[in-house]
């Protein structure tokens, strides 16, 4: 026998493939509703004293989601991004800021498998799963580009970043940041700093509208260092590497959808508990009324169709990143086009579920420890990430004749 045939194969890009089994699914999505009750028993309380979520995120430590996604033989559960992204969205039926913490740190995680060749993913992988790591991120592509010079091989970080997602407890934050100077001049190095870095200030500035528990102030950099081990990899345009961002606009597309799927819930409960009815009705309840039921029905349906696109879309992911190396330009541009319908009627279905479901619950729901807002306030704030309207061009220009728009952290 040849030394070439007792070579062992190559790794694969990612390490995940195949699709997950009903089991699998039934699994995590129990541990997922069990996670959002707890969340729904004080969200708005929570939501109220705007502290960072480091309960929350011990929640989601201790019910084995931040590990949902390693692969077992790293130490982690083996599961499949179609669960993850069904967690997401039940998670944000509860409580949106949290979602948004668990979706952006399974991104943040897999950036290991993106961004770092396959011979270094076990230590990354092990490590995280062993230390149970909630990953954060700094990587805002609005703000000006950090400064990243090389020093003593490693790197000196200076610079601000603002809507820095989980970063205030975060265990470890991802950076992507541009080199100036030395041999690796113009590369976009992705590197993980724990929160704690020596020179990594957190400014705890995130006070908006809605997301407020999502932990995602700006962080400025004092001349961190950056060794050679902290860092994942170069950032490059290469099919594979560059689905990690539709991969994030599909979260997103989840976690919409799961705030509109417990606006509905929540508006449901309150109308059934409403007395009496309108004068002019003729129905003994609000409940019965029909024009109250021709609402709900017509919100329960256009939720219940973006649900079933997601959930193709979920499931289509997991065919898509386990293409690793063979997965083709065209291909990564199908799919993302296909997010980006998603992310169109998600947020649609979103903000008009949470806004119209006061026309079923009435003026009393309006009272400020009803807590109906939350879900509006959420999902009106994260929607503003990347305009709609932008990803509707994408949308309409592929269809028409097969353009697809420039490779972007949003696109």
């Amino acid at each position: 026998m040849s030394t070439t045939e007792l070579a062992a194969p190559p790794l694969p890009r990612t390490p995940w493939s195949g699709h997950a089994a009903e089991s699998e699914l039934e699994h995590w999505t129990a541990i997922a509703a069990s996670v959002a009750e707890a969340l729904a028993t004080d969200a708005l309380v929570r939501d109220a004293a705007n502290q960072d979520p480091f309960s929350e995120a011990d929640l989601l430590r201790e019910s084995g989601l931040l590990n949902l996604l390693v692969p077992s033989e790293f130490g982690g559960a083996g599961g499949h991004w179609e669960s993850a992204f069904a967690a997401v969205r039940i998670i944000a039926a509860a409580d949106g800021s949290i979602a948004q913490l668990l979706a952006y740190h399974y991104a943040n995680q897999s950036s290991i498998a993106f961004y770092a060749i396959p011979a270094d993913q076990e230590e990354w992988f092990t490590r995280s799963a062993a230390e149970g790591w909630l990953w954060g991120d700094s990587v805002n592509p609005v703000d000006p580009d950090l400064s990243l010079i090389p020093e003593d091989g490693g790197y000196r970080l200076n610079g601000l970043k603002r809507f820095s997602t989980g970063s205030s407890v975060g265990d470890v934050i991802v950076v992507n940041a541009a080199v100036s100077g030395g041999e690796h001049d113009g590369k976009v190095l992705a590197f993980v700093l724990e929160r704690g870095r020596e020179g990594l200030e957190l400014l705890g500035d995130w006070d908006h509208l809605g997301q407020r528990l999502s932990a995602s102030g700006s962080v400025k950099y004092h001349n961190v260092l950056v060794a050679p081990e902290d860092v994942l990899g170069e950032v490059t345009s290469e099919p594979i590497v560059t689905l990690l961002t539709p991969g994030l606009q599909l979260a997103f597309g989840n976690f919409y959808l799961g705030i509109a799927e417990g606006a509905l819930a929540a508006g449901r409960k309150i109308l059934l508990k409403r007395k009496n009815s309108w004068f002019l009705s003729g129905a003994p309840t609000y409940a019965l009324d029909p024009v109250f039921q021709r609402v709900l029905g017509e919100l329960k349906a256009r939720t219940a169709a973006v649900g079933a696109l997601a959930e193709k879309l979920n499931r289509r992911f997991d065919i898509e990143v386990g293409r690793a190396e063979s997965l083709s330009a065209a291909q990564r541009g199908d799919v993302a086009v296909a997010i980006a319908e998603l992310k169109v009627v998600a947020t649609e279905i979103g903000l008009e579920v949470a806004n119209r479901i006061y026309e079923v619950t009435g003026s009393s729901s309006t009272k400020n420890d009803v807590g109906l807002d939350l879900f509006w306030r959420n999902v009106r704030t994260h929607s503003l990430h990347d305009p709609v309207d932008y990803k509707k061009i994408e949308v309409g220009a592929y269809f028409l004749d097969g353009t697809t728009q420039p490779l972007s952290l949003y696109t």
